[in-house]
């Protein structure tokens, strides 16, 4: 929130206007080169461990450590730093959740897997750290078995992305970039 003092009639001019930003206002104004890096979680559920050979005609045949380069590399274009999780372990996913507010992380890119059909707990961690977050799913879970088509997550995220194989986490950063106000290196 940028403060400014009332100026007075030329007269009564103070011997010197005071301006103050808040340090979010001066990564927006400054632009990325004079902000530190921030960092996003790339979180990924059960069973993601196995990218690469479980069903590669849904999932395709990149493994998670693909994932992970993919994100890190995206993450950097846009001056951001991507720290990428994977569990299989419902709490532990939740922990991450809250250990990425505790540390003040600027946003997430989650993969919840198979939880996002079934867990409210996760859905509910999401909720109550407020931080800007991506659900991505790489198969398009609309096309898929019935049980598949409703996310409790997705309700938490502000945007969701299906579909698109790997991809989807690259679109998935840059779009976060973007809900941060972070515009990609040149």
């Amino acid at each position: 929130m940028r403060h400014l003092r009332t100026v007075q009639p030329a007269d009564r001019l103070p011997s010197r206007l005071v301006v103050t930003y808040n340090l979010r206002d001066i990564h927006h104004i400054a632009g990325t080169g004079m902000a530190k890096t921030e960092t996003i979680y790339v979180l990924n559920g059960p069973n993601l461990n196995l990218l690469g050979t479980r069903e590669p005609q849904t999932y395709g045949h990149a493994t998670l450590a693909d994932v992970e380069k993919l994100c890190i590399e995206t993450a950097a274009k846009y001056a951001l730093k991507a720290e990428c999780r994977q569990s299989n372990r419902e709490g532990e996913l939740i922990d991450f959740i809250h250990e990425a507010h505790a540390k003040k992380i600027a946003g997430i890119v989650f993969n919840p897997g198979g939880y996002s059909h079934t867990s409210i707990a996760l859905h509910d961690a999401l909720v109550a750290v407020q931080i800007p977050t991506v659900e991505v799913h790489v198969s398009n879970i609309h096309a898929r078995e019935s049980f598949r088509h409703h996310s409790f997550t997705a309700k938490a995220a502000f945007a969701t992305l299906a579909g698109f194989g790997i991809d989807g986490y690259r679109l998935a950063i840059s779009g976060l970039a973007a809900k941060l106000g972070v515009k990609a290196k040149s």
